[in-house]
């Protein structure tokens, strides 16, 4: 396959598994030298940024001990790497809920601690692959301090 139809069918993949990408990123990827699968700088607010962040919190509630359930708290940079799917690396904070875990609450209803003694924020660093063909999501890294 000639170099240009190689650039020319990733951006189709790029175009079928994002949606909506910027307006030039297929003419950015032929005229640059951006290859396939570099990181990219993404909003913090993008909406699928959001879900990666939400299932980063859900793994580290499955794997705590702790009585309260966390949620994202803020997603200081966002980066996405298309590789077989897409791959969402976060730098996030986590905070500590009023939601105790025994009641399997729905995230977005649970308010974060008022309390000073019970408050807590981690911060955390995630890696979440999307594979939308399969409809997978995994957290492969997280680490929070």
């Amino acid at each position: 396959m000639h170099p240009a139809g190689a650039l020319l069918a990733v951006c189709g993949l790029v175009l079928g598994v994002l949606g909506k990408p910027s307006p030039d990123f297929c003419s950015l990827i032929l005229k640059s030298d951006v290859k396939p699968g570099f990181p990219k700088i993404i909003k913090t607010n993008d909406p699928d940024v959001l879900r990666a962040a939400r299932h980063s919190a859900e793994s580290f509630n499955n794997c705590s001990n702790d009585a309260f359930l966390f949620r994202e708290s803020r997603i200081s940079k966002a980066l996405v790497q298309i590789v077989k799917g897409l791959k969402f690396m976060l730098d996030m904070d986590i905070g500590r809920t009023t939601c105790k875990k025994t009641r399997h609450a729905n995230l977005d209803d649970c308010s974060f601690q008022t309390n000073r003694t019970l408050q807590w924020t981690l911060s955390c660093y995630s890696e979440v692959w999307v594979t939308p063909w399969l409809q997978t999501t995994e957290v492969s890294v997280l680490h929070c301090h």
